[in-house]
């Protein structure tokens, strides 16, 4: 008697279920009962799991760089209360090397160590995206023979893009590289400044020499927020054969540039998702500062495919004028770049081409 009445409550709860379950499905698609064929409840239910996962991956995004802003500005204060005084004339200076995918960064690897004057004050620091491995075996043959420093970008994945933007995925991928191999040079190494150049460059041979020279007056003038070895209107025959001339912009140049962790500080956080280049340009965020760039470039970019996929490459960037001399900037008297001496400088040398 008491194994049937089981048997029976077992039946009742299981008629039951099946009547709740079926009540649910049919709730679901009201107007639409007993036409719920099992293949349309499976592609509902699989266009839910396909929504969710969606969802979630837009949320771990969203996570990952709350925690990354986090970690940031965790740093910032730490570092802001101890600051300490900078000798600019030994100030260390490494020169960080943003490569992704090409083989030929051996070039720019190259030369960089053939100019290299002193190694443990510039120090090389390559920051690797993409995941590309023969490249990485390049970049790993400068470490174990020249003791290059290699480090690689732990996140490669693809970045969740609307449609009109899918287009420029190369373009986010490369500012959060920039990103996250700046913190690592200021917030891991803890070094005072940095001298970025990418994986598509020839250096000058006074490349280290321009930069050494500059970084002083970038110290110690507010005024100035990075050096550049880049002039946008370097080609052969727009520039002076003078190659000591050096100039204050307004405009952000970029292609071998260099600023301090101070700038880096407060840029940093707000790092745009794509095309940082552009963002730099913005009043919003060069506030009435200049950069320092030569007349002659100190770099020039073979680069003619990347994520730009060659634009302006055979029209413009391929006459760039590389300088090929070698300029003692720092014997020379430069204080003539600080804000409070150049614009009379500037003003007497337009006052003389105009005469």
């Amino acid at each position: 008697m008491r194994r049937k009445h089981l048997v029976g409550v077992v039946v009742v709860i299981f008629l039951t279920w099946n009547v709740l379950m079926y009540y649910m499905l049919v709730s679901r698609n009201p107007g639409k009962v007993g036409a719920v064929s099992v293949q349309d409840q499976l592609r509902n239910l699989q266009g839910d799991i396909q929504r969710q996962l969606s969802h979630n991956s837009d949320l771990l995004q969203q996570l990952r760089k709350f925690r990354e802003q986090k970690q940031s500005e965790k740093l910032d204060k730490e570092i802001r209360r101890t600051p300490g005084p900078i000798d600019t004339n030994s100030v260390v200076l490494p020169i960080l090397l943003i490569a992704c995918d090409r083989t030929t960064v051996s070039r720019s690897l190259d030369l960089l160590l053939k100019y290299n004057p002193n190694k443990k004050r510039f120090p090389i620091i390559v920051s690797q995206d993409c995941g590309h491995k023969p490249t990485a075996d390049v970049i790993q043959r400068y470490v174990s023979e020249h003791g290059i420093q290699h480090i690689k970008h732990p996140n490669i994945t693809d970045i969740k893009l609307p449609w009109p933007q899918r287009k420029f995925q190369g373009y986010y991928k490369l500012s959060r590289h920039y990103k996250w191999a700046l913190n690592q040079v200021f917030h891991t190494f803890n070094y005072s400044a940095v001298i970025i150049v990418e994986d598509d460059l020839d250096v000058s041979p006074d490349f280290y020499e321009y930069f050494s020279a500059t970084f002083p007056v970038l110290h110690q003038d507010p005024s100035l927020w990075c050096v550049s070895a880049w002039n946008d209107n370097g080609k052969v025959g727009m520039v002076s054969d003078e190659a000591d001339l050096l100039y204050r912009t307004d405009f952000f140049p970029g292609l071998g540039w260099m600023l301090e962790k101070s700038t880096w500080l407060e840029i940093g956080p707000k790092w745009p998702d794509a095309f940082w280049d552009d963002w730099m340009r913005h009043p919003d965020q060069r506030k009435g500062r200049a950069c320092i760039r030569p007349e002659i470039c100190r770099t020039s970019t073979f680069g003619k495919k990347g994520v730009s996929k060659g634009l302006f490459f055979e029209k413009h960037l391929k006459f760039i004028k590389l300088n090929d001399k070698f300029v003692p900037f720092t014997k020379k008297d430069l204080t003539y770049l600080q804000k409070d001496k150049y614009d009379e400088y500037i003003s007497i040398i337009v006052w003389k081409l105009s005469g």
